[in-house]
């Protein structure tokens, strides 16, 4: 066993392994000799360095110190390189460009990351769920939400995210900027996955089924809210006439009764109606 202090040049050998400590700091550092390479291994995370000066350094992320403060944006970082990393974001300036899609970086391991995007290959997988991502950090993220933790607050409704950058999406809906518009049908979206989910209502294609009845559906979570009414479970109940659903926005509908406003009109006959499948129902008539 080799002990390294600080300050002080102490080596011994263990018979037992080939592992080195570091006291003062508490770093485990994991030898590879061979006649050219001696590599340090970081115990924590598995990353070997060409020196120990590099691993001592290197651990500072996992010791949770965040020394260098960004004057922008009030972010932290472990060490002065990675703010200087940072402040490159701030600068505007993006020399790294990627040659499949345009998108240029201000730092070139941003671009790095990028390219792996574009490669398809997804090594990271998710041992709760079995997802793949491209990115090991995609798949720490991802993690998060298996854990049950939800650190971040909407102050507007009080919903709560596990990650901060899904907060930051949810808030754009409260602000009612609607940026993005279909343009078969000119419906307005917060945000650019919406409209990208609401596209596929008008390509008419239904990949998803209930195995219960067969009906088709052309999105998971439309499937998945359909499946509620075979569940036979209705927590939803109506405070007029005690009738139960088994979905929220089924009640809303259903609320729209009491209210006795009719914005629903037939063509043929100027009848009006609260609903629009009441309408449908009433078609039938003319047909």
């Amino acid at each position: 066993m080799e002990v390294v202090k600080e300050g002080a040049d102490v080596q011994s050998e263990c018979e037992v392994g080939d592992k080195m400590f570091l006291s003062n700091s508490e770093i485990v550092l994991d030898t590879v000799s061979s006649a050219e390479v001696k590599q340090f291994r970081c115990l924590e995370c598995d990353k070997a360095f060409a020196s120990k000066k590099t691993l001592i350094r290197h651990a500072l992320v996992h010791s949770g110190v965040k020394n260098f403060k960004c004057d922008e944006c009030d972010k932290r970082f472990a060490k002065k390189f990675e703010l200087t990393q940072h402040l490159l974001i701030h600068s505007g300036v993006k020399n790294f460009k990627c040659d499949e899609c345009g998108k240029r970086f201000a730092r070139k391991g941003d671009l790095t990351r990028h390219l792996s995007f574009h490669s398809g290959v997804k090594n990271f997988e998710c041992d709760e769920c079995g997802k793949l991502f491209v990115q090991r950090s995609h798949l720490r993220q991802h993690l998060l939400i298996h854990s049950g933790v939800k650190n971040f607050k909407c102050n507007e409704c009080g919903k709560r995210y596990a990650r901060k950058s899904k907060l930051t999406r949810h808030l754009l809906i409260h602000s009612g900027v609607k940026n993005f518009k279909c343009d078969e049908c000119g419906k307005l979206f917060t945000l650019k996955d919406d409209l990208a989910r609401h596209l596929l209502i008008h390509s008419g294609v239904k990949n998803f089924k209930c195995d219960e009845c067969g009906k088709l559906f052309t999105l998971r979570n439309h499937l998945s809210q359909h499946l509620l009414i075979h569940s036979g479970v209705k927590n939803f109940k109506c405070d007029e006439c005690g009738k139960r659903f088994a979905r929220k926005d089924s009640l809303t509908q259903h609320l729209l009764v009491h209210s006795g406003v009719k914005n629903v009109k037939c063509d043929e006959c100027g009848k009006r109606f609260a609903l629009k499948d009441d309408l449908t129902q009433h078609l039938l008539i003319h047909s």
